[in-house]
């Protein structure tokens, strides 16, 4: 698995991206966050430099190489924090590795809102629409031009509701990332063997849950959250309205601040 780490400046943080992205993703968070930890970024498999592994793109197969990863790489408790796909990832990962994780930190975990749930959202269209650009290739501007293209619904394209930068870095996102990705996510099928509600109640640390607005484009419900507080021991909840699902890109300042005030 290819990661990139940062300077030695304090305790270990493993960032784990969303689905379809690689480590890069964190970058509006990376000049603040290398001042305080050893960040480390991890590319999933199949996504950026790590191996693809044809057949294994389920969460739970992320989440078994993570863990992997974890047992093998840190010789001191690490936080791990994780966006979407990451998210449901460090979950497991607390569990999985509950004498090496020091604290998991959540945004927006998606769970059914791209699982059995995704033909009533506008992520399936989206990923249907992504696979295709992605297996036709070319260059990162003619990906991004079809990026641009891509029907969210009979009135509204990708290119209405996103800029000509956030195109080019899910183009630059996507020529690294094997097709056989969006196989079981765009068939609904992406969180078979994972289950949150077995997960939650068994991890020990402490846990930061980010949630993004739903009413603005946020995949984290409500009735998750409220499964989420319910279930864990020691959390902290923050929910930013008004906020979709990329927190860490919309709301960077206070996201890290969220960060500085939960690792104190």
């Amino acid at each position: 698995m290819h990661y990139v780490e940062g300077p030695d400046a304090g305790p270990p943080l493993l960032l784990l991206h969303g689905v379809l992205r690689n480590g890069r993703d964190w970058e509006p968070l990376l000049s603040e966050l290398i001042r305080e930890w050893r960040v480390i970024a991890l590319d999933h498999c199949g996504h950026g430099g790590s191996a693809r592994t044809p057949g294994a793109y389920h969460v739970a197969d992320y989440a078994r190489h993570a863990a992997a990863f974890v047992r093998e790489t840190f010789s001191e408790p690490v936080t791990v924090m994780g966006h979407s796909l990451g998210a449901m990832v460090a979950l497991s990962v607390a569990v999985e590795c509950e004498s090496q994780v020091a604290a998991i930190v959540l945004e927006d975990p998606p769970f059914h809102t791209m699982g059995r749930d995704i033909a009533a959202t506008p992520y399936q269209a989206l990923f249907q629409g992504m696979a295709e650009v992605t297996r036709r290739g070319g260059s990162v501007t003619e990906m991004a031009d079809g990026l641009a293209a891509i029907r969210l619904s009979e009135t509204q394209r990708l290119g209405d509701v996103r800029d000509r930068a956030s195109l080019e870095f899910s183009a630059a996102c996507l020529a690294q990332v094997d097709p056989e990705v969006f196989v079981p996510l765009v068939a609904g099928r992406w969180l078979d063997g994972f289950d949150a509600a077995m997960l939650w109640p068994r991890v020990a640390c402490p846990v930061l849950l980010l949630q993004g607005d739903p009413a603005a484009g946020g995949a984290f419900t409500d009735a998750d959250a409220s499964t989420a507080i319910r279930s864990l021991r020691d959390q902290r909840h923050i929910r930013f309205a008004g906020t979709g699902h990329q927190i860490h890109r919309e709301r960077t300042q206070e996201m890290l601040a969220a960060l500085r005030d939960f690792a104190r």
